[in-house]
């Protein structure tokens, strides 16, 4: 299994939101995906094909499977992690907070919101300074009007290696 796989794994496991069928055109990145090689000559085979079987329908491949969008923070037991769903019309980037608290308990994971998209301007101990883009339905004018705006989002470390004892998220400018 993937590394990546493993952390998507992870990550959904914890997520208690169900992801909506329909795919929002999100832009999928990660922090941790190696540089893909240059277009050019293609590979030749060397040994016989495997062929791979569907995973079972579970249900946290398929939390994993909605995870589109991963972003460690650097020297902190913490990432971001945005899932597709909601309306892909509007936002549709569900954006957690996940701070790891052990093996045994995994991951307390925070729903920082409904999202456009995310982009992380700087990080600190137990701080993360995002920008977000979020948009909302005008009724008067039958569009979506969109907002960029910058949060801190903050978390206090839990006693022992435990959940945070608070995270917070605080509007910037």
């Amino acid at each position: 299994m993937s590394r990546h796989l493993l952390i998507a794994a992870a990550l959904a496991t914890t997520v208690t939101a169900s992801a909506c069928d329909a795919a929002p055109e999100v832009k999928v990145t990660t922090t941790t995906e190696a540089t893909a090689a240059p277009q050019g000559t293609s590979l030749t085979a060397n040994g016989p094909s495997e062929t791979l079987a569907a995973e079972a329908a579970e249900e946290n491949i398929q939390w994993a499977a909605s995870v589109v969008k991963v972003d460690d923070i650097p020297d902190t037991d913490a990432k971001l992690f945005g899932t597709a769903g909601g309306d892909p019309a509007i936002n549709g980037l569900y954006t957690y907070l996940a701070v790891f608290q052990s093996t045994a308990d995994g991951w307390a994971v925070y729903k920082l919101g409904d999202f456009n998209e995310y982009t992380v301007l700087s990080t600190g101990p137990n701080r993360v300074d995002l920008e977000i883009s979020q948009s909302s339905w005008n009724q008067q004018t039958d569009s979506a009007d969109t907002q960029v705006r910058k949060i801190i989002v903050q978390w206090t470390p839990g006693e022992d290696g435990g959940a945070p004892a608070s995270v917070t998220v605080t509007p910037a400018g």
